[in-house]
């Protein structure tokens, strides 16, 4: 959600001229996030997110729509695609494949979530995996063994010693990650708090669905309980905890599988993020508007699941 590609006026009005939306009036370029370009653009007849895909190509993006548009139909909150005249939701702009999203009402959650919205995202994500058995494509992650190993390579040699030795550590324990007989199916798999909009304690929807694949279920559980149930030294809080795992389990019981390897998973989303992370910051990509996130906050994270071999808390 940076500014890789600046958009002109002229350029964003010819790109419009293809949509019924009215006309531009403003718009302005987002800094959160790290993987694409996004504006806010606001015309008098409703504000939208425009996004320019700088990773993913043309062919590639309709799946992201449909999970958006999936949701949307399945009463989960989450923004719209807008479609343009002839009813197609992704287009290009200066280049890059791009698409127009309702903007949501509402922010993310920018410090320490609190227990009850740790009880509604347990309850949408709860919800999101039911439904989710319903859609049809098929998306296999990008961030698997595969990238892991590779990514790794590329950050050794720039590593310290001891983060390098736990890094090799890590991904030989990560080993058999994807053979793990555990509920497979869609997932958001990147459900941090920026990602959920919410107003006061309702929320409003979620947002970000591009790195939307198949993976474990418990993958996507273990995401969101790293980034919304943990404190400032990379500890599970319990009272959050709790109150999420609450949530979710009314909707989707664990499998004694899933609780047997919940330790191993949460490891994996944490290492997930600190290799990501760690590529952000040793091979920053140029922007207008850039937001490096601190690796160590999911090396910390990492560190406490290694010290603490309990299945399920």
């Amino acid at each position: 959600m940076s500014v890789y590609t600046e958009v002109s006026r002229d350029d964003l009005l010819a790109f419009l001229a293809d949509y019924s939306l009215g006309e531009l009036v403003s718009y302005q370029g987002i800094s959160d996030g790290i993987e694409n370009t996004n504006y806010f653009v606001t015309t008098d007849q409703g504000e939208f997110v425009l996004t320019l895909f700088e990773h993913h190509i043309f062919d590639e993006l309709a799946y992201f729509l449909d999970v958006m548009t999936f949701f949307y139909q399945h009463d989960i909150p989450s923004a719209h695609p807008a479609a343009d005249k002839e009813g197609r939701y992704l287009k290009q702009l200066c280049g890059k494949p791009a698409a127009l999203v309702t903007r949501l009402s509402g922010r993310g959650v920018d410090t320490v979530a609190t227990a009850e919205q740790c009880h509604v995202i347990g309850d949408v994500l709860g919800r999101m995996h039911l439904v989710g058995k319903e859609f049809k494509a098929k998306r296999p992650t990008q961030r698997g063994h595969d990238w892991r190993q590779k990514s790794a390579d590329k950050l050794l040699p720039l590593l310290d010693d001891e983060s390098a030795e736990l890094l090799k550590k890590e991904l030989a324990f990560q080993a058999q990650y994807a053979k793990l007989d555990l509920p497979f199916g869609m997932t958001h798999s990147d459900l941090f708090r920026d990602n959920a909009l919410f107003k006061g304690g309702e929320l409003q929807g979620i947002i970000d669905f591009y790195y939307a694949c198949d993976e474990y279920l418990l993958y996507d559980l273990a995401i969101v309980v790293n980034d919304w149930c943990v404190d400032e030294n990379g500890l599970i809080e319990h009272t959050r905890y709790q109150s999420l795992m609450h949530a979710y389990l009314l909707h989707r019981g664990l499998t004694e599988t899933e609780q047997e390897f919940w330790n191993l998973v949460l490891r994996a989303a944490a290492l997930r993020f600190w290799i990501s992370r760690l590529l952000d910051k040793h091979f920053p990509r140029e922007g207008e508007l850039t937001q490096i996130k601190n690796p160590d906050a999911f090396l910390k994270i990492l560190k406490q699941h290694q010290g603490n071999e309990d299945k399920l808390k």
